[in-house]
């Protein structure tokens, strides 16, 4: 089975509606029984549904057997001037599905597929959406669209789901490795394949040798091979080219009409990762006490891998590391393979791992050599990963890093990191289960040693402190009342520290300068005496520093230096970003009304 991915005919820039309508019909004349679309392949929001009406004006006129053509379309996507942002709320998936249907010129729609994962909405809320239209007879077919496995689970304790639309083309195995496709398969779940030639690296296609001999061998070109390749997995894949010319959409016959033998398909499936899913797992898995082992140490950056690799590593395991290696994750993959055929049948590697697809590569190349792979997972938290990172950085840096000594020195230098690495690792985690061909996976929570002794410290916000919350500009603004300053006093008497934290997003916005915040420092310094002052100038935003609260760096920065024993002191302020830094680094939180009586 094949079909048309029919978006650019709407969404490019010189479409041409009349071109558009000869090429669906010359696809659907040449085979094609599925028509993928969506209320959003338009121009902006203006013009939502084009693509549909398009569909449907193409098939008014087609002289062929409309009873065969499946028009699948999605919903859970807004066109806002042009840009792409999912919509998966309930009340949106309702009414495009009412939209859609009005477009189609159908009272049901065959297969309707939530277009994107809403990241702002539950997918069980908009799931639960399509199941009820699927329950009034709006659509026949559920369907999702760039999920995980976990995500088609979650989705099918509402509703059954009839189709799964990825990515998938010989270029990229990604849904190969990640279990998708063999979920789908292994579940009747139809696969629709888009960019089944590549998208913009469809010329790597043509440049292929092997396509190009066993597309010689059957007089047709390497893309018409490439998609008799996906369709050779019998209904498990549905691929769906985006034609736009009449030409290309034409060929698709004589991609129906090649018809690969078992040589070519062992072949390709061996250059574009085909056995994952030709060949059972319980094929490819070698037994769970076959000898040697492969250790996958994962976490985020900043979770403690190294530690438990190097114990590993003491143990007579070898260690590869894309840090100390370079290169990239699947760069270890060969090297892995080169150390279990040279008989190192023990091997840990330690890196972030947060996908199942980089997990797989390493699972696939050690069971091609019959080894065993289990998994070590360090679920630390993000707050423990800082503090891990912060010190890190610290004992390599002799100081806190700024965010442009980060970018200079990553690339050489993976000590350095800034803390978006964390939080992308939290929105691309997959969790690693057993169903992925583990032995076993053992989830290790991290434990933070206390460091016995150190000085005490009082941690204050600079405005809480002395502009009683308001942001302070000038030094005639910072005011200490004298009975906090008697109370700091005799704090400092008797062995406190006083460190001072201040956020001047303004020196960022250039609407004051470094001397005039250091103006209001020194004065603040005359009238408390020794204060340790650190100062974050970066915006409001997703971070891009350590030192922005709650991030703690300025102030594992200041402990680092004084020796200072952060579960023996207290941070003193107001707001919600003074107690979640306190919690986060181990010390006590105390309101400033508490704290000065």
């Amino acid at each position: 089975m094949i079909g048309l991915g029919c978006m650019r005919l709407s969404t490019a820039a010189d479409r041409d509606d009349e071109r558009g309508i000869a090429v669906i019909r010359a696809a659907l004349d040449a085979g094609a029984t599925l028509l993928d679309t969506a209320d959003a392949y338009c121009l902006d929001e203006g013009d939502v549904g084009h693509n549909e009406r398009l569909i449907a004006r193409a098939l008014a006129g087609w002289a062929g057997d409309r009873s065969r053509i499946i028009v699948a379309t999605k919903g859970g996507m807004r066109r806002p001037r042009g840009a792409w942002v999912g919509d998966g709320r309930a009340k949106h998936l309702r009414e495009a599905c009412e939209a859609s249907r009005a477009a189609l010129g159908v009272a049901t729609i065959a297969l309707y597929q939530l277009h994107a994962v809403d990241p702002r909405t539950p997918l069980e809320t908009s799931v639960r959406a399509l199941a009820r239209l699927r329950d009034d007879g709006s659509i026949r077919d559920v369907g999702l669209c760039n999920v995980t496995v976990s995500q088609i689970q979650a989705a099918q304790s509402v509703v059954s789901i009839a189709s799964v639309q990825v990515s998938l083309s010989p270029l990229d195995d990604e849904s190969l490795r990640n279990g998708v496709a063999e979920y789908c398969r292994d579940n009747g779940i139809r696969l629709i394949a888009y960019r089944p030639l590549g998208g913009e690296r469809v010329k790597q296609l043509a440049r292929d040798p092997l396509l190009a001999r066993i597309a010689a061998k059957h007089g047709a070109s390497n893309e018409e091979t490439a998609l008799a390749w996906l369709m050779s997995f019998e209904s498990a894949i549905v691929p769906i080219p985006g034609a736009t010319r009449i030409k290309t959409a034409s060929s698709l016959a004589r991609a129906l009409g090649v018809l690969l033998d078992d040589e070519d398909r062992l072949a390709l499936d061996e250059r574009f990762s085909g056995r994952l899913l030709r060949v059972p797992r319980a094929q490819r898995r070698p037994a769970d006490d076959a000898g040697g082992e492969v250790v996958i140490v994962m976490g985020m950056p900043g979770a403690g891998k190294s530690a438990v690799a190097r114990d590993l590593e003491a143990d007579g395991y070898a260690r590869l590391n894309r840090d100390d290696l370079g290169g990239s994750l699947a760069d270890l993959a060969p090297r892995l393979d080169d150390l279990l055929a040279d008989g190192r049948g023990r091997v840990v590697l330690d890196n972030t791992y947060p996908t199942r697809k980089s997990r797989n590569e390493v699972i696939e190349t050690a069971w091609q050599r019959g080894v065993p792979v289990r998994c070590i997972w360090l679920t630390t938290d993000v707050a423990n990963a800082q503090i891990n990172s912060i010190h890190r950085m610290l004992e390599v840096h002799g100081a806190l890093p700024t965010p442009d000594e980060i970018r200079e020195r990553v690339r050489k230098d993976p000590r350095y990191l800034l803390p978006d690495a964390q939080f992308r690792y939290e929105r691309t985690l997959e969790p690693p289960t057993l169903d992925e061909g583990f032995v076993s996976v053992d989830s290790r929570a991290f434990v933070r040693e206390p460091r016995p002794g150190g000085s005490r410290a009082l941690i204050f916000d600079f405005d809480g402190l002395v502009g009683r919350g308001a942001p302070v500009s000038r030094p005639d603004d910072v005011t200490i009342a004298p009975t906090r300053r008697d109370i700091l006093a005799r704090q400092q008497s008797e062995g406190w520290l006083l460190f001072v934290h201040a956020w001047r997003p303004q020196l960022t916005r250039n609407e004051t300068t470094p001397a005039d915040v250091d103006a209001c420092f020194a004065r603040m310094r005359e009238l408390l005496g020794d204060v340790a002052i650190a100062c974050c100038p970066h915006d409001a935003g997703p971070p891009v520093c350590w030192c922005r609260k709650p991030i703690p760096g300025s102030v594992l920065d200041f402990a680092w230096r004084r020796g200072v024993a952060l579960d023996r002191s207290v941070v003193v302020g107001t707001s919600a970003a003074d107690r979640t830094m306190a919690e986060r680094i181990g010390a006590r939180f105390e309101p400033s009304a508490a704290f000065f009586g």
